[in-house]
């Protein structure tokens, strides 16, 4: 008889989370009821069709905007690059020459690789420094802004430090310049993959003009997500075809991804301050057992303005990935910077270098709390980081 294996414990819910059950279940029923082209013109297409705009109506509704504001993608990059690179390409196509973005120095390489080709174009990019606790400040966006400034993005939280972003006080310097200067740009963007779960996301209140979400940070599906464009807003596309979703972004619809989506969306809301609280718990038990445990260690960012599930501590010395590959080993999931960096021939953290604490680029230890979560794992981490360090 073979021995069961003992359960892992996963710890890198920053990087994707997994499907919920329930949100599987309404897709395969999806898949089953819509699974016609919504842009056909008999009765199975009309039901796709008809799941796909309440599927629309959901997501508007959590997120207090409009149903043709929404337009589904395959996820945050895709919506990441729509959103730069459409308002880039719109800029150039009225007339502005060299179009100005400004952004962080800590945004995710979603984003700051989209910059690197806006430059690579002819526009110019600013990238705004952050704090010692990966804060950007508003005054310091508001004094780079041009005449030539189209677009300011800055994440909501980080994915890598779970520091949140003063999005309101942002969105409020720049409509007073706008006022002043009597135009419509810059426009404000926002990668709110990270804060679906645990802030609230209503784009009206936030004040935003552009809004990123993916399924996989939500418990939702894979190579799914959405851009919230205010009404107003042009998007030059990146993608041509068939002129779906307004011509923003042509493709086939996938209906039950779509649905799933939604519906994913929605259980974040319900849950969103519930296990906020419970998290935020299990995360300050983490931190504080943590750094008694090894005195040398220091938490990156601020303990109190960040994710509820964000533990990201400096071992001083330590060589991360080392430490990565034997928790996994152990059975447990953890990780040392953006799952995106990984790959990269230099994965170490540029946004903890962004704090000032170039030491602790390649030793920091990300842990990210989620739904299975419980106190104990964190016990469990513990004892295990002792044998792996100590």
């Amino acid at each position: 008889m073979t021995a069961s294996r003992p359960k892992r414990i996963f710890l890198d819910y920053a990087s994707i989370t997994p499907v919920d059950p329930n949100v599987l279940e309404k897709m395969n029923a999806s898949l089953m009821e819509s699974f016609a082209n919504p842009s056909a013109l008999y009765t199975e297409a009309l039901t796709a069709r008809e799941t796909m705009n309440m599927a629309r109506r959901d997501c508007a509704r959590v997120l207090g905007s409009q149903d043709n504001e929404i337009v589904f993608t395959s996820g945050g990059t895709e919506s990441n690059n729509l959103a730069l690179l459409g308002v880039f390409e719109h800029a150039i196509q009225t007339g502005i020459k060299k179009p100005h973005i400004i952004t962080t120095t800590i945004e995710h390489p979603a984003v700051l690789e989209v910059c690197k080709e806006i430059e690579r174009r002819g526009g110019e990019v600013t990238y705004i420094s952050v704090n010692e606790d990966g804060v950007v400040s508003p005054k310091d966006i508001q004094k780079a802004i041009t005449d030539s400034t189209v677009l300011v993005s800055v994440m909501y939280a980080n994915n890598e430090i779970g520091s949140i972003q003063p999005i309101k006080e942002i969105v409020k310097g720049i409509r007073e310049w706008r006022q002043q200067h009597n135009t419509a740009f810059p426009y404000v963007h926002t990668d709110a993959c990270q804060a679906i779960l645990y802030e609230p996301i209503h784009v009206i209140k936030l004040g935003i003009d552009l809004l990123t979400l993916d399924g996989i940070k939500m418990y939702g599906p894979r190579g799914m997500g959405l851009l919230y464009v205010r009404t107003g807003v042009v998007l030059y596309p990146l993608i041509f075809g068939g002129g779906q979703q307004g011509g923003i972004r042509s493709g086939t619809e996938h209906v039950a991804s779509m649905v799933g989506l939604a519906y994913a969306l929605d259980i974040a809301e319900s849950y969103r301050e519930i296990e906020s609280e419970r998290l935020t718990k299990i995360r300050d038990y983490g931190i504080n057992k943590i750094l008694e445990t090894f005195p040398q260690a220091t938490i990156n960012s601020s303990r109190e303005n960040r994710l509820p599930n964000n533990i990201n501590i400096c071992f001083p010395g330590i060589d991360a990935e080392f430490v990565v590959i034997s928790l996994d080993v152990v059975g447990i999931s953890a990780s040392y910077s953006s799952a995106c960096r990984t790959l990269k021939e230099d994965s170490s953290s540029y946004v903890i270098e962004a704090l000032g604490k170039k030491d602790c680029a390649n030793s920091s230890l990300r842990f990210t709390l989620g739904r299975e979560t419980v106190q104990g794992d964190i016990d469990t981490l513990v004892e295990a980081l002792k044998e792996i360090i100590i």
